[in-house]
């Protein structure tokens, strides 16, 4: 008998049934709030490299994507085309993302510190026809490796530069007195559908090349239901985004969520604690998502502060446990909630601590299951394993991908709709969870998977390498930090100065370099040749705590 297969159809009927699927797209959600609230500042852009930040009503933001979609249409871009974004928080992220919305094409946001090697591959793989950079961003020229990778992507027809001052800029080539896409009856018969892919967001490839992560409207809307309902979010809040909107963290969990509330969002583009701290007092920031290392600096800055974020009330924090102290701290000094989330790029937001019970459970817990999903720890055998014990997590529901992207040989759901995350966690008697280790090889540095594979395989090329392995060892600020433990050949050395020369010389994104390297004679193995990295990282552990004195 043949087993059964994962059926689309019966789980979309389900969260329609269940309210969790609404059948609408954002740009729908951003229309009506242009609409009851033209005149509201939908967008406060702060840019490090100037004095003041960009101010964009509903109305005036909807103008842009307009524009911007018109100008699209006019290049060639259509339903399902793939438009790769690689910007900062800046405004013309957002008429990027939306003006796809508006035509049906998918957006593919992708993280600055990628480079040639990253988004080569990625834009090659998307068969990207729009690639939309800025020309210069924290020195280095985007413009310049968008030109040469054009050159060699015959699928990339355009390139356009934020911030040129040629033919190909942002402001001639999208924003220019044109052709607008505006909402209009037969809009229904071009734009995007709400089961249609929305985005398309690429893993950070930790075991083998990165996979492309589908999203419909239908995933994404009801992330944003779930998290604007646990945190109590309304269109009078004002959202602060500044984990990078090329993550699911400022894309969905930020971004999304203000458009779809018609709230207002603060972009900042370079992350700097103290400006942030203005940032939030000056415009009432009332709600952050961010990783980590954020909270901690956060409340480094807000010690030194002047003045206090009154507005600010949630903070939502996941990649990376939370210290306890942390919890409590911004608690007492800042009279904040800080939420324990855990999500992937594939199910988004999943498991949340609610604010009140913040204080007792984000420090102990990744917390439990938002609407529309479930979760559940299991054995090897896929069973259920009692409270307490340490399983695999399997999680369900309205907000999951459509698969990856050129991909269908990938199993990704059983037939009940379970996706394996790849953590190992452990669930409480209430259904609160807490993620104690990886069945894949991921490294987190500050909320930023590392893709320890391609690293691995990269070094093996460097002529002193015999035989590498990446092990993450513990920082107080990021969490992790990546350690390459090198076996090398006879006769030669190797440094951490010539590992990074091999990863710049590569063209590598420098938050994947490894910032510290241990050389071996050989890499402890198992009996079947598997290097044992768990022996790597207590050597490793080991050895740092001894050079801080611990």
């Amino acid at each position: 008998m043949m087993a059964r297969a994962f059926d689309p159809i019966a789980h979309g009927k389900t969260m329609r049934e269940g309210g969790f699927w609404h059948d609408r797209t954002i740009d729908e959600y951003f229309i009506e709030a242009i609409v009851r609230t033209p005149d509201k500042p939908a967008l406060i852009a702060y840019r490090a490299d100037r004095a003041k930040p960009l101010r964009l009503s509903y109305r005036e933001l909807g103008e842009c994507v307009a524009r911007a979609a018109g100008a699209l249409r006019a290049l060639g871009v259509g339903q399902g085309d793939v438009v790769g974004v690689q910007l900062p928080n800046w405004s013309e992220f957002v008429i990027s993302i939306l003006a796809c919305g508006r035509l049906g094409a998918i957006a593919n946001p992708l993280m600055p510190i990628f480079r040639a090697r990253e988004l080569g591959y990625m834009l090659g793989f998307a068969e990207a026809k729009v690639l939309i950079v800025p020309k210069v961003f924290r020195g280095f020229d985007h413009a310049a490796m968008a030109a040469e990778l054009k050159a060699e992507l015959p699928k990339l027809r355009h390139v356009i530069t934020v911030d040129g001052d040629g033919d190909d800029s942002f402001g001639r080539m999208l924003l220019a007195d044109g052709e607008r896409a505006v909402p209009a009856p037969e809009r229904a018969q071009s734009a995007l559908k709400p089961d249609q892919v929305a985005v398309l967001m690429f893993t950070s490839g930790t075991t083998g090349s990165p996979k492309g992560v589908m999203h419909t409207s239908n995933a994404l809307v009801a992330c944003t239901y779930a998290l604007a309902g646990r945190f109590g979010l309304s269109e009078n809040d004002v959202l602060h985004v500044c984990s990078p909107m090329g993550h699911m963290t400022g894309y969905a969990a930020v971004m999304l969520v203000a458009i779809r509330l018609g709230a207002t969002a603060v972009l900042q583009d370079i992350w700097e604690p103290m400006h942030a701290v203005t940032i939030m007092v000056d415009d009432g920031v009332s709600y952050v998502a961010a990783s980590t290392p954020f909270l901690h600096d956060l409340c480094e800055a807000f010690s030194c502060a002047a003045r206090r974020p009154s507005a600010l009330r949630s903070f939502m924090c996941g990649g990376a446990p939370i210290p306890p102290v942390l919890v409590e701290r911004a608690a007492r000094e800042l009279g904040v909630h800080v939420c324990s989330l855990w999500g992937m790029t594939e199910s988004l937001g999943s498991t949340l601590t609610e604010p009140a019970r913040a204080a007792e459970k984000s420090s102990t817990s990744d917390g439990r299951a938002l609407a529309g999903v479930e979760v559940r720890v299991v054995d090897h055998h896929g069973l259920p394993v009692p409270v307490g014990t340490t399983g695999r997590l399997m999680v369900r529901g309205a907000q999951m991908f459509a698969g990856y992207y050129k991909r269908p040989d990938l199993v990704t759901f059983d037939a009940d709709g379970w996706f394996d995350s790849g953590d190992l966690a452990y669930m409480d008697e209430e259904g609160y969870i807490r993620i104690n280790g990886r069945t894949k090889d991921v490294l987190v540095r500050g909320g930023e998977n590392i893709p320890v594979f391609e690293i691995e395989a990269l070094l093996c090329h460097h002529p002193s390498v015999a035989s590498v392995a990446i092990v993450g060892y513990p920082d107080a600020r990021l969490g992790e930090r990546a350690c390459a433990c090198v076996a090398v050949r006879k006769g030669t050395t190797l440094d951490l100065a010539a590992v990074r020369v091999h990863m710049e010389t590569n063209k590598v994104a420098k938050q994947y370099w490894p910032e510290r390297v241990q050389i071996f004679d050989d890499l402890p193995h198992t009996p079947s040749g598997k290097v044992q990295k768990f022996k790597l990282r207590e050597m490793v552990t080991s050895a740092v705590a001894k050079e801080r004195g611990a």
